[in-house]
């Protein structure tokens, strides 16, 4: 059986999708090698029953992936991309999933008439409940964008976009956004132990709270604004505190100023 995908790189996001691939049946063990350098990262690799190898000049020659995925620190990229040269025949489409590394760098790298695709994935992949949003150069055929789509839907929602440009937006909103969640956890579990529940309470009514409210707003046909009125009693508890977060549009301009940020240091970090 030929090898199909090479993952380059197994820290907790390259498992993931690995573990996922293999579990979910996308591919066998057998289609997918792994190259990490990490001893134990290595390891944790071998045991999923994948091809491991240290360094690229360890893999079998003759190898002609369908896929390359390169789920290495943003910060070596380049260092680790030219390494991989070899594999840029047209064959075999290149794909990142580092934060704020355009298309243009691969291209610079291995050719501009190799197919190459930037994926932006978000942390909830590593359980399956991701956002994987990807862009492709000219290069990329259909065949290998619904063969790494199949891939990546186990991780998640799959969204193909068409103008890189948007990826800084992108990254703002769904790279960044489970931090600005997890934060918003963070608050209102300190609210709810302010106004005198046991901290463990207040962490469970927070989480779960979140949890059911972002499930009902993606299987709902209602919009989250009419989600919202549907919960709000005239005068009520929950007027009450909207008026708080509504109020002068308060909670919509600060979310809009840290979405420019983060979209801002995106633009800064693509340079």
């Amino acid at each position: 059986m030929a090898v199909k995908v090479l993952l380059v790189g197994c820290g907790n996001m390259g498992r993931a999708m690995l573990v996922g691939w293999l579990v979910s049946g996308k591919l066998a063990a057998a289609e997918v090698a792994v190259v990490e350098p990490n001893e134990a990262l290595r390891q944790r690799a071998s045991e999923t029953g994948a091809a491991v190898a240290e360094h690229v000049s360890q893999l079998p020659a003759g190898l002609r992936p369908e896929l390359i995925i390169f789920a290495v620190k943003p910060q070596v990229m380049r260092a680790v991309v030219a390494e991989y040269c070899g594999f840029a025949t047209g064959r075999t489409t290149f794909v990142s999933i580092a934060a704020g590394i355009g298309i243009a760098l691969f291209e610079s790298l291995l050719g501009e008439k190799t197919p190459i695709v930037r994926c932006m994935p978000n942390t909830p992949a590593a359980i399956g409940k991701g956002m994987m949003v990807t862009v492709s150069n000219a290069q990329v055929a259909p065949a290998a964008e619904t063969f790494l789509a199949d891939l990546l839907s186990v991780s998640g929602r799959v969204l193909k976009i068409d103008d890189e440009g948007m990826m800084d937006a992108v990254t703002a909103v769904s790279g960044s956004g489970p931090a600005y969640i997890f934060h918003f956890i963070e608050c209102l579990t300190a609210a709810g132990e302010r106004v005198g529940l046991p901290a463990e309470a207040a962490k469970l009514l927070a989480m779960q709270t979140v949890f059911g409210a972002a499930s009902l707003a993606a299987e709902s046909d209602t919009a989250p604004g009419l989600l919202r009125e549907q919960v709000t009693s005239p005068n009520g508890t929950t007027a009450a505190a909207l008026q708080v977060l509504m109020g002068q549009d308060r909670l919509r301009k600060l979310i809009a100023e840290a979405v420019e940020a983060a979209r801002d240091r995106s633009i800064e970090l693509g340079k």
